[in-house]
């Protein structure tokens, strides 16, 4: 009889990509950030008990360029532009009044942030800036 045997290290290894896919999906339906004590009462049905699940889940998932940090928010979003990849750029545009962030890049920004952070002598590992005000439907509502 030739019986699967799965380690510890394998169960645990598909529990966290578990986790990742369900805060992935979170994050998807929710189309807005959302911060990780959010996730996790949103998916504490799906098996989902402590903060330390959804925090190493994020970090997967910042990890491969799939979300960011907002930190203005506390919160994550799912990465929305193919260009982005893992190089940690991101910029985005969030409204105060219904909590929508849109992201969005731009190269000759990018540039100009490399361009400052190379004449103070800085070595930038990752970039993330962030608009606060009004989104267009809220400016006009």
């Amino acid at each position: 009889m030739d019986a699967a045997v799965t380690t510890p290290r394998e169960a645990s290894n598909r529990r966290h990509g578990r986790n990742r896919q369900l805060v992935r999906e979170a994050l998807e339906q929710a189309q807005k950030p959302m911060s990780a004590y959010e996730l996790l009462e949103l998916l504490r049905e799906d098996g989902l008990r402590s903060p330390l699940q959804v925090y190493r889940a994020l970090e997967q998932l910042i990890e491969d360029g799939t979300a960011h940090k907002i930190e203005s928010l506390s919160a994550f979003a799912l990465c929305t532009r193919a260009e982005c990849g893992t190089d940690g750029h991101a910029t985005f545009a969030i409204c105060t009044k219904c909590g929508r962030a849109e992201e969005f890049h731009d190269h000759a920004l990018e540039r100009v942030l490399r361009r400052l952070a190379r004449r103070e002598g800085f070595r930038t590992m990752a970039t993330t800036v962030e608009l606060s005000g009004l989104c267009e439907t809220c400016a006009h509502g």
